[in-house]
């Protein structure tokens, strides 16, 4: 990879000590290596965005990527063999540590790079402790605004797990792990979101429940292809892109 970022865990720590005494932004990522998606993808599908979206910022402001954090707050999941998290208390306090660990070194300038829905809330919680605490404010990427500017090519009814998004921008990331034959539309029984929202799960077992998936997907990933892939990718990374310069305005993008 070319370009002005670089990934913490190819450097010696002399190097990492510069680059915290340079007061470089430090991009932390959050990708779930054990998360079920579906009959088609692999548990480490969100490990694998959040290396793409990673690289993609290093190509083009001069960040500094901390290794990827391969679990966490993922309770939706848990029913699906191969699927693991960690309890919301333990997440709250692996960051915290992990976070404050960089502050305590030299690191002045945080960011998480979250691909997550579930993980918002723990992710809050430390983030608002280290604020009071510190005096330090650290910004979390909201993975469902990414890349909104490509929906328009999407033409499944619902989505929101494995589906016909998340299986394109794979196809895009690392089509040699996706397994289209295998793909199914599914909807599960549980219809579009109401008013009032309910804490949730997913299982395979029980067609009578709310919460019932088959496959442990929800939406069509039949749908998808790798052309919508990069577009969305695409699209994910230059929202990342202003959101960092936005948040550190000194920040001078590549043009590329």
């Amino acid at each position: 990879m070319t370009g002005p970022g670089r990934f913490l865990e190819q450097l010696t720590w002399p190097e990492v000590a510069a680059a915290f005494k340079a007061d470089i932004p430090v991009v932390f990522p959050i990708g779930a290596a054990a998360k079920e998606h579906g009959h088609h993808l692999p548990m480490n599908n969100d490990w694998l965005l959040a290396r793409a979206l990673a690289e993609g910022v290093a190509a083009r402001l001069p960040v500094l990527i901390a290794p990827i954090i391969p679990f966490g707050y993922y309770p939706v999941f848990r029913a699906y063999p191969g699927s693991q998290h960690l309890s919301a208390d333990t997440f709250v306090r692996v960051l915290t540590e992990l976070l404050e660990g960089y502050l305590d070194q030299g690191a002045r300038r945080l960011a998480i790079l979250n691909t997550g829905v579930s993980t918002e809330g723990p992710i809050g919680l430390a983030t608002r402790g280290i604020l009071e605490r510190r005096g330090v404010t650290i910004g979390s990427a909201d993975i469902r605004r990414l890349g909104r500017g490509a929906d328009h090519l999407l033409r499944q009814e619902l989505g929101s797990h494995a589906d016909e998004r998340e299986t394109s921008i794979m196809l895009a990331v690392a089509p040699q792990v996706v397994r289209l034959e295998l793909a199914r539309t599914d909807y599960g029984s549980e219809g579009a979101p109401g008013i009032f929202a309910t804490p949730s799960t997913m299982q395979s077992t029980d067609p009578a429940r709310r919460d019932y998936s088959a496959t442990g997907a929800y939406g069509d990933p039949t749908l998808a292809s790798a052309e919508k892939g990069r577009a969305i990718l695409a699209a994910m990374i230059e929202d990342l892109v202003a959101g960092l310069v936005a948040l550190f305005p000194d920040l001078a993008a590549d043009p590329r």
